[in-house]
């Protein structure tokens, strides 16, 4: 997904980008002034990177910024910022709010590993939450799941938590747990915006809240299955801990 929200100043900014076809190209150019009314474009997911270049050819003119991934994968893209950092992710408060996920590998991730870690943005004023991988929301096959009396569709966190998503350590998914319940206390939102899949509108929160309380039970088992292979709770080399699980995580 790529989102574009609108500044309370009237400009805007671009969350994560796709591939541009001529359609959406008009569309942007007419919206955002060809791009000058655009305050940044900001990579939110490590592994979601292949529509950058394209963008950055389209509109050279925008600041951009990502995750520390996205600085090493693509050098041709003058970045002039990581999500790492508390300036960039407090750029455009309290219009824009940002929160990294804590309990596994956001800085340095391994392909093909871990695709929960990401970067999750709140728009208060739409009260929509922007999501790419870690939550997946589908409402595709809406009346075949009807016959099951799931009428609300089916969300759920990428399939990596249940391996690679999180830190090998017993106190990961309590992290990642305790992480998304301050999320969820703090952000009331009602919509959600996921990565590939569907758009969720009205009724997000709940849902997710739902969702949350169903992982529990994962969470239990794999905080013992850490705890056995690893006692000491040990990171694998070259990993980070990011632990920010409380309130404001730039305070």
């Amino acid at each position: 997904q790529m989102s574009i929200i609108q500044l309370s100043n009237g400009n805007f900014v671009v969350f994560d980008t796709i591939e541009l076809d001529d359609h959406l190209k008009k569309q942007i150019d007419k919206l955002t002034n060809n791009g000058d009314l655009i305050e940044g474009v900001i990579g939110t997911h490590p592994f979601h990177t292949r529509s950058f270049l394209s963008f950055y050819k389209a509109y050279p003119q925008i600041a951009y910024y990502g995750t520390p991934r996205h600085l090493r994968q693509m050098p041709q893209i003058p970045w002039l910022g990581d999500l790492q950092d508390c300036n960039v992710r407090q750029k455009w408060e309290p219009d824009v709010e940002m929160r990294i996920t804590a309990g596994g590998e956001f800085v340095n991730p391994q392909f093909g590993s871990s695709h929960l870690m990401s970067v999750f943005i709140y728009h208060p004023a739409s009260r929509t939450l922007h999501v790419n991988d870690t939550i997946m929301y589908t409402d595709r096959f809406n009346q075949f799941l009807k016959l099951f009396g799931k009428s609300d569709g089916i969300m759920i966190f990428h399939t990596s938590i249940k391996n690679c998503g999180l830190h090998p350590t017993a106190d990961a998914p309590y992290l990642f747990r305790d992480w998304m319940r301050n999320m969820l206390n703090d952000w009331p939102f009602d919509n959600i915006c996921c990565a590939h899949l569907n758009i969720k509108i009205g009724g997000a929160h709940a849902q997710v809240t739902k969702l949350l309380d169903k992982t529990e039970s994962l969470f239990v088992k794999l905080s013992k299955k850490n705890k056995k292979k690893n006692p000491n709770g040990e990171l694998p080399v070259g990993n980070s801990p990011n632990t920010d699980v409380i309130g404001d995580e730039c305070g």
